[in-house]
């Protein structure tokens, strides 16, 4: 699908929901140093997303009970950010053919899902689960500046990246698979000066 360009003069620029941000080796920020970052929503005032490739060793169970049966592998919590990180968000990817109640989709069969429903009722509706603690946030305009100074790529997403069994082998491989130089980012040293 091809994209237009935004317009000059921070005219409205399509919503980025559903795709994928890709810290660039540019961005010097510790808290996204490669990350990848869904968008779960973009609107004119702000963005809101979740690191996708960030695990940590607290297994889903412990802390949502039900909802660890349901959890793709890793079945572990994820940082999905520096905001609120007390907070929750679930990722979910929907079966064809269902509507699961709570569930509100993102991009293709893939959209966060409501954790105060009942596990159990949505078993046969879902395809997996990822538990984010936290997100990742961007008031108004914020976020379109970051990626025109170069600190973002923005990539389209595929219904797996989400629930990747190699989490810290995501970054290069969503990279990789862009094909020409961006690929060659993926093999980008990590700054030595950073350790």
């Amino acid at each position: 699908m091809h994209h237009e360009p935004g317009m000059i003069g921070g005219m409205a620029r399509e919503s980025l929901t559903g795709r994928l941000l890709v810290a660039t080796p540019a961005l010097n920020d510790p808290n996204f140093e490669r990350t990848v970052v869904l968008l779960v929503a973009h609107e004119p005032g702000g963005a809101l997303g979740v690191v996708l490739n960030r695990a940590t060793e607290v297994p889903v169970s412990e802390v949502l009970g039900g909802w660890g049966s349901l959890a793709g592998n890793p079945p572990v919590v994820f940082e999905g950010g520096p905001v609120q990180p007390e907070a929750a968000i679930c990722l979910a990817r929907s079966r064809p053919g269902v509507d699961p109640s709570g569930f509100s989709p993102v991009t293709g069969p893939v959209g966060t899902v409501d954790l105060s429903r009942d596990p159990d009722g949505l078993r046969e509706a879902l395809d997996g689960v990822r538990v984010f603690a936290g997100y990742a946030g961007w008031d108004g305009g914020q976020l379109e500046s970051e990626i025109d100074t170069g600190s973002w790529f923005v990539f389209d997403a595929l219904p797996s990246d989400a629930f990747f069994p190699h989490p810290d082998d995501l970054w290069s491989m969503v990279l990789r698979r862009q094909g020409g130089l961006t690929a060659a980012v993926a093999h980008f040293p990590t700054d030595p000066s950073l350790n």
